[in-house]
């Protein structure tokens, strides 16, 4: 008889669109408008080093679970890779590649100095408990540990993952090297060198786009009405800051169901509420949502927050938001993709929506190698200034090549990684970035 765990790991569903496909599919549109070389392509196509690792853990029952676990470094040429873990059943090894690479497009759209990198284990961390979770965190840094570093490929927490996690995963690798890195991941709690501003960094990041966008249509934020799939870390968070923009947000579904409230929900209670451990579904001041329903929900802007694959050609033709902020890795197939554009929908795409995250990863690794800390309030700014300068920049290639805004997000990160191509003489000319 297979364990929940067992059961969690094989739970992949039929319907899955492979994400390392959709984005090798836009990286060569990408390079084909951009009259690029389909050498570029060839480089850009694959990540530069992918790690698969089992991890055998003993249970609290006894009992010994192989965990397998993987980590993708895309490309190094502008800096060591940087990249979240997340903790799934769904976590595959195309995923990780896709993820890797997104990785790289955001830092490129953003001018950091970082690569893309992404890891994962394939695991529903609500199976577990705290210690053996802690064990799976702890033995998945030994395994990687020979690929990572400050100057190397630099974690960080992702979906499921925690400051919490990173503590753990931090006080492994400094055992295992016998002195302190501070700067071997990012996201890690601010007493031992995290950067204050990081956990909301996404969601920030995501609001600030947000009002870019809304400033591009003309759009009242005070008073505009959202919704949101997905209320971990990054939702909860984009729906925080909304709210203090005046924005109502009406519905918000997750993996186990959804709210609803016309009139507009109480985010400060329902972050309470969710903070005390319940789950969104069972807040008693809302009407009930199904995650079907909230795609076509009258409201002016849609926030895929949760995983890969929502925005499909099933889901596409019910929205009715002006804008679609992709604040999750890969929430819209290219089928859905179309149809947004035939809507006339204006689409942040997920590599500048929610580079938020990477972007102050960077500001964390900085301080770590100075050991100087800045207040909250700079960290701030600092991220306003690098979001809004890629918002800027994707919005006047789109508007001077007359794309969407996906093909001019993939067309800025590209152009920048070619230049550094260029630098570093794999590549013969960049006649084509003027254009």
């Amino acid at each position: 008889m297979k364990s929940n765990i067992d059961k969690a790991e094989a739970d992949i569903t039929t319907h899955y669109k492979n994400p390392y496909e959709i984005v090798q599919e836009l990286l060569q549109e990408s390079i084909q408008t951009l009259g690029l070389n389909e050498n570029i392509y060839h480089i850009l196509k694959k990540p530069m080093r992918v790690l698969e690792v089992s991890i055998p853990i003993r249970l609290d029952n006894g009992r010994i679970h192989n965990f397998t676990g993987y980590r993708s470094q895309h490309l190094d040429i502008l800096g060591p890779t940087k990249g979240g873990i997340r903790f799934h059943p769904d976590v595959n090894m195309d995923e990780v590649k896709a993820l890797s690479i997104w990785m790289s497009l955001k830092s490129a759209i953003l001018d950091l100095p970082l690569g893309g990198g992404k890891g994962g284990i394939i695991v529903d961390p609500s199976a577990l408990s705290k210690r053996e979770l802690e064990t799976l965190s702890r033995a998945y840094i030994e395994k990687i540990t020979p690929i990572i570093g400050p100057q190397k490929d630099i974690p960080a927490p992702d979906m499921n993952t925690s400051p919490e996690v990173m503590g753990w995963m931090i006080d492994e690798y400094d055992k295992l090297r016998g002195y302190n890195i501070p700067g071997m991941l990012t996201g890690k709690p601010v007493i031992i060198g995290g950067s204050q501003g990081r956990l909301a960094a996404t969601g920030r990041g995501v609001a600030i786009t947000i009002q870019e966008a809304a400033n591009v249509l003309g759009m009242e934020m005070n008073g505009a009405t959202a919704a949101l799939q997905g209320f971990g870390n990054v939702g909860s968070m984009t729906a925080k800051f909304l709210h203090d923009l005046g924005v109502k947000i009406t519905g918000i579904t997750n993996a186990h169901g959804g709210i609803f409230d016309q009139d507009g929900l109480d985010i400060p209670d329902l972050l309470e509420f969710v903070k005390k451990g319940n789950r969104i579904h069972t807040y008693p001041k809302a009407a009930p949502l199904t995650n079907e329903d909230l795609f076509g929900l009258p409201v002016d802007i849609l926030i895929p927050a949760a995983v890969e694959n929502q925005i499909t050609k099933n889901t596409a033709p019910a929205i009715q938001a002006k804008i679609v902020a992709e604040a999750a890795n890969g929430p819209t197939t290219p089928q859905g993709d179309e149809i947004m554009e035939q809507k006339d929908i204006f689409v942040i795409p997920d590599i500048l929506c929610n580079a938020g995250g990477v972007t102050v990863s960077y500001f964390e690794w900085v301080q770590n190698a100075m050991n100087y800390y800045w207040k909250e309030e700079e960290v701030n700014q600092k991220l306003t200034e690098k979001m809004t300068a890629g918002f800027q920049q994707v919005l006047a290639i789109r508007e001077q090549k007359q794309m969407r805004m996906r093909q001019a997000a993939y067309t800025a990160g590209i152009r920048h990684i070619v230049k550094a191509l260029h630098a570093r003489g794999w590549i013969e000319n960049e006649k084509m970035l003027e254009g």
